[in-house]
């Protein structure tokens, strides 16, 4: 019967990857190490942030700034600076991320309701810090502008913009990078978990065997293909359980919409290892063409970067990663309570994918056989 060869088939690839006891260590320790280590490490928020203050005032409103800016917890130290000279010397050897220079008549100026000056200086070699940095900066700088005696005059004619932010009311970033690296890490683990089976089976020499044993390419197919999906389903599942009981992440998605497009998106991944793996002749080559794809995929898949931000031309390549769509459903299950309408729009891609790569690599197993 062709379910007793494919349960056999099924069995042997589950044993291959799960009977060396380091091999099951390697499986299940790191990736929870890295779901761990990432979530703290792998943040854009900036903290801890080193000044350097060039007050060429001395005035009650110059010292009013100095210390709100000391009251902020993204400033770790504020140093004073006596000369321009200084200001360059701590910027060159990056000593600080930013400089902030108070004109002499800064005090005066707010008192005279003239527009006072205040000049900031940042280390452009780290740019995306840097940015956010003179946000905070100008934040408080502008907070202080309202209250002087001016800013309070003006202010029956200013316009107040309150900021209210949908689905993670407090910015917590593990928020956002939590979900991420559910999906990331999964792509991680079932591309090469599944790239290393044919060339692992190919150096051992039992590849031959399995070509000329009564399973068909069909279930040869199936049969690689379901133990690396069995084994990134139990990841996904920690990942879930971690992001939930550890990191505090709000799930207010259906967990059904989201393990039923997991199984597409491990589809889909599957068959890009066994493509890769088809095309390989040892494991190293298997392992190099299962990193040759996952950077680039991380990279064009959204997770730091919008794709939206990217050039034109590059924009369609990243409609062949399944990583682009799982990161939006995943995100959208957690956070918002993604509809089903928006799971399936995401989903269709996926199925597409895992089509064609799956296609493919049966291809490749058929022309074995001739």
């Amino acid at each position: 019967m062709w379910w007793t060869r494919l349960k056999a088939l099924i069995i042997k690839e589950l044993l291959a990857v799960l009977r060396d006891p380091k091999g099951r260590a390697i499986l299940i320790g790191p990736p929870i190490i890295q779901l761990l280590v990432f979530s703290y490490a792998a943040t854009l928020e900036v903290k801890n942030v080193d000044l350097i203050v060039l007050d060429r005032d001395t005035g009650q409103w110059s010292q009013e700034l100095v210390q709100r800016i000391g009251g902020s917890p993204t400033f770790r130290t504020i140093t004073g600076a006596n000369s321009p000279a200084e200001v360059r010397l701590a910027i060159d050897t990056q000593r600080v991320l930013a400089a902030l220079e108070i004109g002499p008549t800064f005090s005066r100026d707010i008192e005279a309701g003239r527009p006072a000056e205040v000049q900031l200086i940042l280390d452009g070699r780290r740019s995306n810090a840097s940015q956010i940095v003179s946000g905070y900066l100008s934040q408080i700088v502008g907070t202080l502008a309202s209250e002087t005696p001016a800013g309070k005059r003006a202010a029956s004619d200013v316009i107040r913009v309150e900021a209210r932010n949908w689905f993670n009311p407090n910015l917590t970033y593990q928020w956002f990078m939590v979900p991420n690296l559910v999906a990331s890490i999964a792509l991680l683990i079932g591309l090469i978990v599944t790239a290393l089976s044919v060339a692992r089976e190919r150096e051992l020499g039992t590849f031959d065997q399995l070509i000329v044993s009564p399973l068909r390419t069909h279930e040869i197919l199936i049969g690689k293909l379901i133990p690396p999906m069995l084994i990134g389903l139990f990841h996904i599942t920690v990942y879930i359980l971690a992001a939930v009981f550890i990191f505090g992440v709000p799930l207010r998605g259906s967990l059904v919409l989201l393990y039923g497009s997991a199984i597409f998106y491990l589809a889909s991944v599957v068959g890009l290892g066994l493509f890769i793996s088809a095309l390989s002749m040892t494991q190293q080559q298997a392992i190099l063409g299962a990193f040759l794809f996952m950077v680039p995929a991380m990279l064009l898949s959204g997770f730091a970067t919008p794709i939206e931000n990217m050039p034109s031309w590059l924009q369609p390549i990243t409609l062949v990663n399944p990583l682009r769509y799982f990161l939006v459903i995943v995100k959208g299950v957690f956070l918002k309570d993604i509809p089903l309408a928006e799971v399936v729009h995401q989903t269709v891609p996926l199925c597409l994918i895992a089509v064609v790569t799956l296609s493919a690599a049966a291809w490749l197993f058929r022309s074995r056989l001739e």
